[in-house]
């Protein structure tokens, strides 16, 4: 793991955004396609907003969350909606927006259907993730009733997830699928989550720090 300590949160975005930008561009130069996914939440709205405009050739991007919850676009919730706001437009509205979403009443209706699209895109070329002060990463949770399934090495590339701390159930990518991207990025910022940081490092396991299974190669990006 590499920690990266930024004076300021605006310099932090876009030195963030300029960094994916040159990995993406990388993977086209070497694949046909390439790959990216990305959490939810404002906190990465600065690096969407600097990175939508980037000029990369996007129509051969894969853009996909990290994980969501499952919810329809027209929720305030909705980490597609907030996606397609701040990334999925100028230059980068020519990406393919993989779905984690399905429309159905619960997540397991249209588990099979999801992974297949999200299988046909990996590896990942790039994840960026972000992290809870309880050391969540995607819709990894301490308590999640299939965290197990999902830190194993064995696990699919889409789980269900359900978890104390989650309003709603929520599909997420799993640790295999996170660990197998060509760049892996973590994004925190504050006192409070560097200090949840050093938690999880020190933690006996991933069971109660999950992001602790995804911090191998992982270049953490830190801000006051």
């Amino acid at each position: 793991m590499k920690l990266v300590e930024y004076a300021d949160r605006d310099m932090m975005m876009l030195d963030l955004a300029d960094k994916i930008a040159s990995e993406l561009a990388m993977a086209l130069d070497h694949e046909d396609r390439a790959a990216l996914a990305v959490p939810g939440g404002t906190t990465p709205g600065p690096v969407f907003d600097a990175l939508s405009g980037v000029d990369l050739d996007w129509a051969r991007v894969n853009v996909m969350l990290t994980d969501e919850r499952w919810v329809p676009e027209d929720n305030p919730r909705s980490n597609t909606a907030l996606l397609k706001k701040r990334l999925l437009t100028d230059k980068a509205a020519a990406a393919r927006l993989i779905p984690l979403y399905g429309g159905t009443s619960m997540p397991e209706d249209c588990l099979k259907t999801l992974t297949k699209d999200v299988q046909d895109s990996l590896p990942l070329s790039v994840v960026l993730l972000g992290m809870g002060e309880d050391m969540h990463t995607a819709s990894l949770f301490p308590g999640a009733d299939r965290l197990s399934d999902a830190l194993s090495t064995k696990a699919p590339a889409l789980l269900p997830m359900r978890a104390p701390g989650a309003d709603e159930p929520r599909m997420t990518l799993t640790a295999p699928v996170l660990n197998s991207a060509m760049s892996k990025h973590l994004l925190i910022l504050g006192e409070s989550k560097r200090a949840a940081l050093a938690s999880a490092i020190d933690a006996a396991d991933a069971f109660d720090a999950p992001v602790k299974a995804v911090l191998t190669d992982m270049t953490v990006h830190w801000a006051a």
